[in-house]
């Protein structure tokens, strides 16, 4: 019982750093200029984009072209320009974080 709940804090740890790696790497990227977690800014806030794709088939593929190549017409008026400085591996990183928040 002991070892199954040191278990269960070390994995929430974990998930938890994780999360923060991946806001960090938002940060980093400048994706936190027009986004944020909660709130719509010049975009989509993160949990209404996970929303919109929950479920969907080939809503990451779609999402990491998007975070690479920018997309207009999904959220309105104002287009999300193309991201060269993210590789499709952060791109992929990304948008699985972005996926997950709630």
């Amino acid at each position: 019982m002991k070892r199954s709940l040191m278990l269960c804090g070390l994995l929430s740890v974990l998930a938890s750093s994780s999360a923060f790696a991946q806001a960090d790497l938002a940060k980093a990227k400048n994706c936190m200029a027009c986004h944020a977690v909660g709130t719509k800014l010049v975009g989509p806030a993160y949990k209404d984009v996970a929303a919109k794709y929950a479920g969907q088939k080939g809503a990451e593929d779609k999402l990491v072209a998007k975070v690479m190549k920018g997309g207009s017409g999904s959220w309105g008026p104002v287009p999300m320009p193309a991201n060269p400085q993210v590789s499709e591996a952060e791109a992929r990183s990304l948008v699985k974080w972005v996926l997950s928040t709630k």
